[in-house]
């Protein structure tokens, strides 16, 4: 709800405050007296695009400032959320405009752009009137209008669209990637064929090259080692030592001590030769080998390199490798199962979307004949009784809202051709058409200060009484400010303004005052009779206040 406006140095004024009440307020005054320049200076700060020089005349800036109260379930929260504005109870818009054209905007004593308050502003008024583009007016939002006025959750719809959308991605998936398979079947199965047929186990290649590498080395080296064992054995150093030994201890006892050490030095001589011998043969039969071996070695070993190199991986990952190549296969062999069951699952979420999306088109259209039956209801007080209001239905390509798209059309006179509201009414035709909808659809928009401008044009009398009735009751449920030029419509508001327009040193400015009740008489007795308020006039005026 809009609490306060103030306006400084705005085309023609200079500085003014406006404290707006709940219910029904109406702004009156002469024609050209600055009523429209409210309106702009609070377009202004709701970010609407409007006339391009808005500041006074003389001064360097003009700035508008706006208060709204805001419920603690606001859509507007929703807005400052996102654009990471602090929110409270009370929303504060600020604007400046300097001469030069710039412009700077505040929400909350924050920065903010253009875009944000024109996002804000969706959520904090609604304009109505013969320029209303973007409200009843625009067809984009008369499916979310029936859905509101008919009670009607959309949920379900929402949910089934979403679970359809998520099983035909699950089937495109399944098909993309079953195609990709394919195209390379051959490959994988020839690729798997060979790798099972090698089975190459991890740190495989570094064995085998080491196994390569000894042979090889013993094909050059196990000669050597057998004459060196042949030189350690009997007919070698062997053979010498123990003869030179028995010799030796043959002659001990007549040598004396002299031979005890030789004696025992050949003994230990002997036993490391032995030692010596023991590990010459040991090492001469491990260099033993076939050459069938070796082939057979390098063979294996070349044959894991050169799939390796095929496949581009290391040799010690080729079994890892086969396991993929292996997954990838028996998905090709199991995927058109599974791209079975994915259609199957996408056609029941297409029936289900289809069913929760009929059921839904169904309620639209019992609400769109209640809705009708409503508007019509309106219209014959405000004398377009002959007229025919119809809410149309027709399909549209599927999507989280259901398959209806829906407009509301209107027909001024029985037998001529509908259309939409602002190609087929005329101005004072389509100002009740919008009273009247708006009316029906009341309470769909929590929390939006409305505003009517001049939506009475063109009526009198008992028609102007049935608009103000209408605009009274519409504000009982929330704040509706109207700009008006009829005293019946101005008679039932609960606030009453009146905007003039004066004239000192040369300067004009504009001015706007709150009305007490014997005011609010002779401003509205002014709007019966003109210039001359008569005694006659000011009678009328308090009928219509006490109506």
């Amino acid at each position: 709800m809009l609490r306060s406006l103030d306006i400084r140095d705005m085309l023609i004024i200079d500085r003014l405050e406006l404290a707006f009440q709940p219910g029904l307020n109406v702004l009156t005054g002469e024609t050209g007296a600055g009523k429209s320049i409210l309106l702009d200076s609070l377009g202004f700060v709701l970010g609407w695009r409007g006339r391009a020089a808005l500041v006074r005349q003389g001064a360097e800036q003009g700035e508008v400032t706006a208060v709204f109260e805001l419920s603690p379930d606001h859509a507007a929260r929703a807005v400052l959320d996102e654009a990471g504005l602090p929110a409270g109870d009370e929303l504060i818009l600020r604007r400046v405009n300097t001469v030069d054209g710039r412009k700077t905007a505040w929400v909350n004593d924050r920065r903010c752009s253009g875009e944000v308050l024109r996002a804000l502003s969706d959520t904090l008024v609604e304009l109505h009137g013969q320029q209303d583009d973007k409200g009843l007016l625009n067809p984009r939002g008369h499916r979310a209008m029936l859905d509101a006025f008919g009670g009607l959750d959309v949920a379900g719809v929402r949910a089934a669209w979403r679970t359809l959308q998520a099983a035909n991605k699950a089937v495109e998936e399944t098909r993309a990637a079953l195609e990709a398979v394919r195209a390379e079947e051959d490959f994988l199965r020839h690729s798997v064929e060979e790798l099972d047929s090698l089975a190459p186990e991890p740190g495989e290649d570094a064995e085998l090259d080491a196994a390569r590498r000894r042979m090889q080395g013993a094909e050059r080296i196990r000669d050597d080692v057998a004459r060196a064992l042949a030189l350690l054995g009997g007919s070698g150093a062997e053979g010498a030592m123990g003869e030179a030994l028995r010799w030796l201890e043959g002659v001990t006892q007549e040598a004396g001590e002299a031979l005890e050490a030789p004696v025992a030095a050949l003994g230990r001589a002997m036993i490391e030769l032995g030692e010596a011998q023991d590990g010459v043969e040991r090492c001469l039969s491990g260099l033993e080998f076939s050459p069938a071996e070796l082939e057979q070695a390098e063979e294996r070993l070349f044959a894991i390199r050169a799939q390796a190199r095929k496949h581009g991986v290391q040799p010690d990952d080729l079994a890892g490798f086969a396991d993929t190549l292996c997954a990838r296969l028996a998905a090709l062999d199991a995927g058109e199962s599974d791209l079975e069951e994915k259609r199957a699952a996408l056609k029941s979420a297409r029936a289900a979307y289809d069913a929760a999306a009929g059921a839904l088109g169904a309620a639209r259209s019992e609400a769109a004949a209640r809705l009708d039956a409503a508007v019509m209801g309106e219209l014959a007080p405000l004398k377009m009784e002959r007229a025919v209001f119809e809410t149309r239905l027709a399909p549209t390509d599927p999507g989280p809202e259901g398959t209806d798209a829906v407009a509301f059309t209107v027909a001024t006179n029985p037998g001529a051709p509908a259309g939409p509201l602002n190609k087929i009414a005329s101005g004072g035709e389509l100002s009740r058409f919008l009273l009247a909808l708006k009316v029906c659809l009341r309470g769909t928009d929590s929390g939006v200060t409305m505003i009517f401008d001049e939506i009475d044009r063109g009526v009198g009398g008992a028609t102007a009484d049935a608009v103000g009735r209408r605009l009274a009751a519409l504000a009982a449920e929330g704040q509706v400010l109207v700009v008006t030029h009829s005293p019946q419509v101005a008679a039932r508001g609960a606030h009453h303004w009146r905007v003039e327009k004066r004239v000192n040193d040369g300067v004009t400015l504009s001015t706007v005052t709150a009305l007490p009740r014997e005011a609010r008489i002779d401003e509205i007795a002014r709007m019966v009779a003109g210039d001359t308020i008569t005694d006659e006039a000011r009678a009328a005026a308090r009928a219509l206040l006490e109506a």
